[in-house]
């Protein structure tokens, strides 16, 4: 299925001059720059209902805090990478999922770690993956 390009430009005026800005879609990029930032693999491994995405936060106030302080603590830890500060966080009913690639075991551990000392190691769900080419 081919999706629309949709341009969006706007104009302003600065200093006099007119400037001019467009965004299109990335189907006018050169096919070497749609690389390795896809992960469409696991977003159709998630479109079934046994497994949580961040859609399925919950909005009680309690979980939202709860997601809060986990994700607070994870963000504290100045040794992990990147990838593992972006984990996905999802609360439902006090219980918490830990979902997303980690760069290694010991980060996923550190992960877990903090989530256990926030909402307790019987409400966490550790679903989070080493990269493959982690070391």
């Amino acid at each position: 299925m081919k999706i629309p390009v949709i341009i969006l430009a706007s104009a302003a005026i600065v200093g006099g001059a007119v400037c001019t800005v467009s965004a299109a879609s990335s189907d006018y990029l050169p096919s070497s720059d749609k690389s390795a930032a896809d992960n469409s693999a696991q977003n159709v491994r998630d479109r079934g209902n046994g497994t949580m995405t961040p859609m399925d936060q919950s909005n009680k106030p309690e979980d939202v805090d709860l997601t809060r302080r986990v994700r607070q603590a994870v963000e504290s830890d100045s040794g992990l990478s990147t990838d593992a500060k972006n984990v996905k966080i999802i609360t439902v009913d006090g219980v918490v999922w830990l979902r997303g690639p980690v760069k290694s075991a010991q980060e996923k551990a550190e992960i877990a770690r903090a989530a256990h000392n926030v909402a307790g190691a019987r409400n966490v769900r550790d679903e989070m993956e080493v990269a493959r080419n982690a070391q």
